[in-house]
């Protein structure tokens, strides 16, 4: 299988061109660089900046002021290693080499007027572009969810703003291969928009055909990742494809950090799915019974996720 992880304008899918190529990306691959989507990278640097000054300059009583107490609830400050998607995933006990920050319709953790402003409106601006290309993929595919597709990319979606510092020497590839455990998202699709490693290492890699690619950032373009409920909604017909985030071997540390705003398009807690659909398309789901809801196989998905609270 050819491996190059395509391109596809936004404004061309809206126009209905390049259906063909679309659909057998979204089957076979899953992910796809995305242009025209309406977001600049100086949206993404207003709320970066914001963000990674409270994680440098903020006190540990305001961060422990905006951290949620429930794991299962992405809201507010994550401190460094305070998560372990491998345990979630079941493939080792490593934790996250990041911090991270939160956000979604409702309930939310603000450390300052500013920081609300400023994040309100990249969630507004990403919230958008992520129920378009959510249309499309359900169009492309001839998916017409229950309730109707604006019920269905109307929903609860999550920002996350994760900051990868440099890792120490114990966190280098020769000793943890991973910053963060192969994953696949629990979302409809995932927008991305990432800075680069200052010394030109490419951290976030896709599975595609059996291996892991390097997907770098791309000035002016948006990553798509199609999520778990994208191929229960389409009864199979897209793909949700594991990525992880690599570390660097020790003579690449320096000038290894980066940022990611990662931004789930989830759907309602409502969500049903037929569970054995799920297990026939590889997912790790332990739920009892023919159909479960989304908030179902969150809970349980995201009981190991918290390792312990850190500043």
């Amino acid at each position: 299988m050819d491996t190059t992880v395509p391109t596809f304008s936004l404004t061309d899918l809206q126009a209905g061109l390049h259906q063909d190529e679309f659909r057998r990306c979204l089957a076979e691959k899953g992910v796809f660089y995305l242009s025209d989507s309406g977001l600049s990278e100086a949206d993404q640097k207003s709320s970066k900046d914001v963000a990674v000054d409270f994680f440098d300059h903020g006190t540990q009583e305001q961060k422990r002021a905006v951290t949620a107490k429930d794991p299962t609830i992405r809201r507010g400050f994550t401190g460094l290693e305070s998560e372990s998607t491998a345990k979630i995933t079941n493939s080792g006990s490593y934790t996250d080499y990041s911090m991270c920050y939160s956000m979604g319709t409702s309930g939310n953790l603000f450390p300052t007027p500013d920081f609300e402003r400023i994040w309100t409106g990249y969630f507004d601006r990403m919230y958008d572009a992520s129920r378009e290309v959510a249309r499309q993929v359900l169009k492309t595919t001839g998916t017409e969810p229950d309730g109707g597709v604006e019920g269905f990319v109307n929903c609860e979606p999550v920002l996350r703003f994760r900051y990868f510092p440099e890792v120490p020497a114990h966190r280098s590839a020769e000793e943890e291969p991973l910053r963060m455990a192969p994953h696949y998202d629990l979302s409809t699709v995932t927008l991305i928009q990432q800075t680069p490693c200052p010394n030109g290492f490419v951290s976030l890699q896709v599975e595609v055909g059996g291996t892991f690619v390097d997907l770098p950032a791309k000035p002016d373009l948006v990553l798509v990742f199609c999520g778990a409920v994208a191929t229960l909604a389409t009864g199979g017909r897209v793909k949700a494809p594991r990525h992880h985030v690599a570390a660097p071997r020790r003579d690449q540390i320096a000038g290894s950090s980066r940022t990611s705003s990662v931004f789930f398009l989830r759907p309602n807690a409502d969500f049903a799915f037929s569970v054995p659909l799920a297990r026939r398309c590889g997912f790790d789901i332990s739920l009892d019974g023919d159909t479960a809801t989304f908030q179902d196989w969150i809970a349980g998905n995201y009981v190991n996720l918290r390792t312990k609270t850190k500043a």
